[in-house]
This record gives C-alpha cells, structure tokens and sequence, in this order.
C-alpha cells in the first residue's frame, strides 16, 4: 500500500482550519465584536475580522478538496471493493458539499453586511439603526455561523472513520467478506 501523506496533509490540515477558523470567529470574534465601543465600531470590527478570515479559509477548503481528491485516487480499489467504504465516502461527499454551500451561502450574507457597513449589538445581531436587508442578513448568519462548524466537525468524524476502516483488520474482513459473496 503506497503512502499518501501530501493528500491526506491537504485533506486533514485543510479541514481542521475550515472547522477550526468557522467554530473560533462563530464562538469568539462575533462576541468579542460586541465589545467595541458602539453599534457601528461594533460592526466593523466583525466585518473586518471575517473578511481577513475569507481568503485564509478559501485556501483551507481548497487543500481539503485537493487532499480529498487525492484521498479518493489512492484509495479508489477500496472504495469499490471494501463493504462500508463506498457508503462512507458518499456520506462525506454529501457532508463536503453541504459545507460547502453553507460556507458560500453564508459569505455572500457575510459580504451584504460588510457592503452595508452594517452596525451591530454583535457579529451577527443587528442593532436598531441596520438596515432591513443586512440586519435580515445579519440574523441568518446568526443560525448558520453554527452550520459550517457543525458540518465540518462532521466531516471530521467520518474522516476518522475513515480512517479506522483502513486498518489491516478491517481491510483483511472486507476482502474475505468479498471472496464470500
């Protein structure tokens, strides 16, 4: 079995900064915003945070897709001849583009608030002088600032998973369970 440490570096590492940098400003920056001194200074100071996080958790999803990718090659006999392992890899494809589309969803509410120089009680709870639109926005990234983490805290289960299936034990049970069929 050939090594893949550069993929599963991509893959890993990738999507512990997409999970870690969405459940650290959801948990901390949004809050902390809300200490700055006004509604206005409030918002900008959220705004600004995440829209430094954006490129930096752009490239982390795109290691992880890349790894991802790369993962899926290396592993592609298993894929179609390891019991489990099929199910395994659509059920983390269907969690990656789920995160995915939240993430983007959630960047274009995020780029609306910005855009209006929206103020805010916080990083995503408008205060009475937002505008109807982004304080409508603001208030749907209040919901899904909690998605994305949750989502790719997922994923990271089912990459462990994943992992647990490449043991010698577990390779060895699905090809016997193979010849058997």
């Amino acid at each position: 079995m050939a090594r893949n440490t550069l993929s599963r570096s991509l893959h890993d590492v990738g999507l512990a900064a997409w999970f870690g940098g969405t459940l650290a400003n959801a948990v901390a920056l949004n809050a902390a915003a809300s200490e700055a001194d006004g509604d206005q200074a409030t918002g900008d100071v959220a705004n600004t945070g995440w829209d430094r996080w954006t490129p930096v958790n752009a490239v982390a999803i795109g290691a992880h897709l890349l790894g991802s990718v790369g993962q899926l090659r290396a592993n592609a006999g298993r894929v179609a001849g390891q019991p489990g392992v099929g199910t395994m890899s659509t059920a983390k494809t269907l969690l990656t583009v789920a995160a995915l589309g939240v993430t983007g969803y959630s960047r274009l509410l995020g780029q609306r608030v910005s855009a209006a120089g929206a103020p805010g009680r916080s990083g995503t709870k408008p205060s009475k002088k937002t505008k109807a639109d982004a304080a409508a926005a603001q208030l749907q990234l209040d919901k899904l600032q909690w998605v994305v983490p949750a989502l790719t805290g997922a994923l990271v289960a089912v990459s462990s998973y994943a992992g647990e299936q490449q043991r010698p034990s577990e390779v060895l049970a699905g090809r016997t369970a193979g010849a058997r069929a």
